[in-house]
């Protein structure tokens, strides 16, 4: 009698605690408004131009639903799977912890852990998943004291949007839009129940990781909600869960090197730390894709490509930074520094241009001493006189010169620096053939300011930015920056479209009016290709990350051939523009181009720029200053060269210098920007330690 008196007492004691246990809880529980708010981490969704999602990053929260708008379908499946009498228990059920327990004797083991739909809630809030008697009892503390705080309705609520399903999503709507593309407010019965049948095994039942198990899974759950009355019979058997079409895949490749320097951008144009983001890119899809496979199907093997693509505004279309996300993250189309060969020519044009020189102007094509400095073409002759449209359409390395000296090699590098350039500028006689390094984006974004009739055009990739409704950033294009005078920039589309025409670039026609030019260096190191055409300019690169030969590549040849490829799929849907000008052919014509198309294969420079005696060239030192000598006559007139030096640089941490030292800041007025500080050049992580990148000597 006096055991079970002392059994009573304690019991009522233990009672007590539980209740004071359970009050206290109450009272210190977050109220309902702020666990909506309180996600376990930043979710950022990217999006393309025209709304497919790209990639997800962090914690995938989709939007929240209220109680009354989650589909009922979807309430009844969740219920019946996981908690059938969620409606009728105070937090816990006494049942389901009495079954867990015969389980577990006669397993021997923990299967059913007997956790209602409150309790999960609790332990996914407040707990670890860790299955020890410690836990579970804090876990039912709390969900009584959930059960007497909140509703069931909101109870419900928060455990449909915060639960996981697995794939990163957390709640309904997450889960909705990553299987099956669309939100959940209007999921139909398959659906729902696929969703359900997730939380026991997420990565079990993932329909993306096993649709059969997701598919046998999801007819359990609709088997439940007839057994509880849920659904009819005739909607059971019409069920077909096998019949749901999943969402594909993101693709999450060659897309990544542009989230990649897109998304830190956001540190700067945003303050939001927390809620859930939808960032609406520039990207398209499919011009994504048709870069993708020129870069893989014009690269040589044993080499790297990268391109870009700008429409008129700035908006970067298509960013491809190598062969293979997966295999080296390294984004050459942003941070690789490479010679640009003779696409450098532009700023020397421009400089002329500006100067008051006219395409139709008679120069001289002979032998020329700058400084101690004498560039040659490669066969070693002359052909005299003829139009700057014909010096330029062949690549002509001794008109350049000619005409750097004459404008003023300085003013050619204020004329880089204006157009976008952001990337030290030796001022030396051989910078006219591209013997300075710099970034494929910098190019591209120059060529696509010539083609906006001279006004700038600064890359962007980000046009607005969402969270839960609400637009909290918009991307402005500035349109105020005039960098030449729209006649200038005229001539030059005209030199340009003559090169494509006529010229080093005929590989890169398509089939409507194209301008551009073509870029090669020593001994075939780089190929470039840079050209516009019904609004798009594409810059296209191509060489090996340790700057070593690659037989055969010139600008001309598989960089055009690849700017080819992808512009005939990008301007597809895009009217036929005319240029201002119309063709007109050079007033020479240079057999086969022999003696003008190849770099200059007779010139040693150093550092500086001044020629090297032969007497004083190592044997093995690779030349700094042309091609090899047997290279065939169609290739081009490029740049001296610099032996490879140091590692290739990394992308600088983002802060203001760096977002307008890729984006090219404000350097549209004319003059010199201020200098730029000298960037990191700390060798990328997937980079093997003996690639090396080449950079003028400072």
């Amino acid at each position: 009698m006096l055991a079970l008196r002392v059994t009573g007492i304690a019991f009522v004691l233990a009672f007590l605690a539980l209740v004071i246990a359970v009050y206290v809880t109450r009272g210190q529980l977050p109220s309902f408004d702020e666990l909506k708010s309180s996600p376990n981490g930043q979710m950022i969704r990217v999006l393309a131009a025209d709304g497919t999602p790209i990639v997800n990053l962090g914690p995938s929260y989709g939007e929240w639903l209220t109680y009354d708008q989650i589909p009922q379908v979807m309430k009844d499946a969740m219920v019946a799977v996981e908690d059938r009498r969620f409606r009728s228990h105070w937090g816990v059920d006494p049942i389901g912890v009495a079954r867990s327990f015969e389980v577990r004797l006669k397993e021997g083991h923990w299967t059913q852990g007997g956790s209602t739909i409150t309790q999960q809630l609790a332990r996914n809030i407040f707990l670890s998943s860790t299955k020890q008697f410690g836990r579970k009892f804090r876990e039912g503390i709390l969900a009584l004291a959930m059960e007497r705080k909140f509703t069931k309705d909101q109870v419900l609520e928060l455990y449909l949007n915060k639960v996981y399903f697995g794939g990163g999503a957390y709640g309904i709507d997450a889960a909705s839009r990553k299987f099956f593309g669309h939100g959940a407010d209007h999921l139909t019965l398959d659906e729902a129940a696929i969703i359900a049948g997730l939380v026991k095994a997420p990565s079990h039942y993932s329909p993306t990781a096993d649709a059969e198990a997701a598919v046998g899974r999801a007819g359990v759950v609709i088997g439940l909600m007839k057994e509880t009355g849920k659904i009819t019979a005739a909607e059971a058997a019409a069920a077909n869960p096998k019949a749901v079409k999943l969402a594909p895949e993101p693709n999450q490749n060659s897309v990544r090197y542009f989230t990649d320097w897109a998304l830190p951008q956001l540190e700067n144009l945003i303050d939001e730390p927390s809620r859930p983001l939808e960032v609406w890119t520039t990207i398209d899809i499919k011009m994504q894709a048709a870069g993708d496979n020129a870069i893989r199907a014009n690269a040589p093997g044993n080499a790297q490509g990268a391109l870009i693509s700008l429409d008129r505004d700035g908006a970067v279309r298509a960013m491809v930074g190598g062969k293979d996300y997966v295999t080296s993250n390294y984004n050459r189309s942003i941070t690789a520094l490479r010679q640009p060969g003779s696409s450098f020519k532009l700023f020397v044009y421009l400089a002329a241009l500006e100067a008051g020189k006219r395409p139709s102007d008679q120069v001289v094509d002979e032998p020329v001493t700058i400084q101690g400095w004498s560039p040659r073409n490669s066969s070693g002759r002359n052909a005299g006189a003829m139009d700057l449209r014909t010096a330029f359409a062949y690549s002509v390395n001794t008109v350049a010169a000619k005409l750097g000296e004459e404008v003023g090699f300085s003013t050619v590098a204020d004329m880089a620096r204006r157009f976008g350039i952001s990337t030290p500028i030796q001022v030396v006689p051989s910078m006219v053939l591209g013997s300075n390094d710099v970034r494929v984006i910098d190019m591209t974004r120059a060529f696509a300011s010539v083609a906006n009739k001279g006004v700038a055009v600064t890359p962007y990739g980000i046009t607005k930015v969402t969270s839960m409704g609400e637009t909290i950033y918009t991307h402005e294009v500035d349109r105020s920056h005039v960098l030449v005078a729209p006649y200038v920039a005229q001539e030059m589309t005209d030199l340009l479209q003559t090169a494509v025409n006529t010229g080093t670039g005929r590989a890169a026609q398509i089939g409507r009016p194209v301008a551009g030019k073509t870029g090669t260096t020593t001994s075939n190191k780089d190929g470039w290709f840079i050209g516009f055409s019904s609004g798009l300019t594409t810059g296209v690169w191509m060489g090996r990350d340790d700057a070593k030969v690659v037989p055969g590549l010139q600008g001309g040849t598989a960089p055009a051939r690849a700017f080819a490829a992808f512009m005939k799929i990008a301007t597809a849907g895009r009217p036929v523009e005319q240029f201002d000008t119309a063709v007109t052919l050079p007033d020479l014509a240079l057999d086969n181009e022999e003696g003008f198309g190849a770099p200059d294969n007779g010139v040693f420079v150093d550092p500086d720029g001044n020629p090297i005696p032969p007497d004083q060239i190592a044997p093995d030192e690779p030349p700094t200053g042309g091609g090899d000598a047997g290279l065939p006559p169609s290739s081009e007139n490029d740049a001296p060269q610099t032996a490879p030096d140091g590692p290739p640089k990394q992308s600088d941490r983002l802060d203001k210098k760096w977002l307008d030292r890729v984006t090219g800041g404000d350097t549209g007025n004319g003059k010199a920007p201020p200098r730029t500080p000298p960037p990191d050049r700390s060798a990328p992580a997937d980079r093997p330690r003996d690639v090396q990148e080449r950079r003028p000597s400072q």
